[in-house]
């Protein structure tokens, strides 16, 4: 019987998946997610092993890093209820909104102004106005882009947010914020659902209980903001649809992203027993870290270097924008 030829690379992120699982289990402060994709950054790095990263092992970590990331952000749609969001009050959920797409525009216009290449400026937007790099993976399966536009983007969103963990605990006592605030200003500004679990932690359980609502409200903008920005990418696609070998449009609403609103409002309307969505927790959290692990081990660190410092400029930026606005949006609510 002839082998998978997807299963030695998926059977290798599944194995990365877990040694960030142990990396993590060993020290707490470092999210499961930002862990796996360090690994597989790493092991891309090593020389010897870039032919079967390239050669045999391509076609499980391409699967990984599309099929199991867009599993992986459906599943995300249960840890989203409608009800916890609208307990903010509408002030509060308004101001996030707001600071959503303020976030992206002005992330993508730095980035466009720094003359990031390619999707690189829609990326880096929607990972640090969003949810870090699952909304990178979500934009790019969306969009249909070119897997080297991903590099930078994970990178800066992996470095500023893990900076987020030390940096906004330093800032909270200076400036006097309460438990509530400072959960607040995590929730809004720092990228990934790791990093302001760990970020947020620090000042306690009331801190981090506002933290993950907030949070978990942009993470719901990751489905409209998916869905409107490919547009242009199939207006694209419609010019050039009829030369050859033209790849096909993206849908107008992905299927995985209909997925995600769907598990949402089973989340919200049905009562669901606490071990069924701890378990499907454990799993949207091993798929997500499989398919960074993928991404990671896919991506070239020369590519990265060519944008070099524009693209760490373009995210110091980007981030000292978010967290002065997110800021003014935990004072204001």
């Amino acid at each position: 019987m002839k082998r998978a030829p997807w299963l030695p690379g998926l059977a290798l992120a599944i194995v990365g998946a877990g040694a960030g699982y142990g990396i993590h289990a060993l020290l707490p402060v470092v999210p499961w997610l930002t862990a796996s994709i360090v690994l597989g950054v790493i092991v891309s790095c090593v020389g010897p092993a870039r032919a079967a990263l390239d050669g045999v092992l391509k076609p499980g970590l391409t699967q990984a890093s599309r099929r199991v990331l867009r599993i992986g952000i459906v599943l995300l749609g249960l840890q989203l209820s409608l009800f916890d969001i609208a307990k903010l009050g509408w002030l509060s959920v308004v101001v996030i909104v707001a600071l959503v797409g303020a976030s992206f525009v002005i992330t993508w216009a730095i980035a466009r102004a720094l003359r990031l290449p390619g999707d690189e400026p829609v990326m880096l937007a929607a990972g640090f106005s969003i949810c870090g790099v699952s909304a990178v993976g979500a934009m790019s399966a969306a969009r249909g882009s070119d897997p080297k536009d991903t590099a930078a983007p994970i990178a800066l969103v992996t470095l500023y947010g893990t900076a987020a963990i030390a940096v906004l605990p330093a800032l909270a006592v200076p400036l006097g914020m309460s438990a509530s605030t400072f959960g607040h200003w995590v929730g809004a500004s720092v990228h990934d659902v790791g990093q302001v679990v760990a970020t947020a932690g620090t000042a306690g359980a009331a801190a981090l209980a506002v933290a993950i609502v907030v949070k978990l409200t942009r993470v719901l903008m990751l489905a409209p903001m998916v869905a409107i920005t490919p547009i242009g990418t199939r207006r694209r696609a419609t010019a050039t649809e009829a030369a050859p070998g033209a790849s096909p449009r993206p849908p107008l609403v992905p299927l995985f992203i209909v997925g995600f609103l769907a598990l949402v409002l089973v989340r919200t309307f049905i009562p669901l027993p606490d071990a069924a969505l701890a378990t499907a927790a454990i799993a949207q959290s091993a798929l997500l870290a499989a398919a960074l692990f993928a991404i990671g081990a896919s991506l070239r660190l020369e590519r990265l270097l060519r944008s070099g410092p524009r693209a760490l400029l373009a995210g110091a930026l980007s981030w000292i924008a978010i967290l002065v606005m997110a800021l003014a949006a935990a004072l204001l609510t």
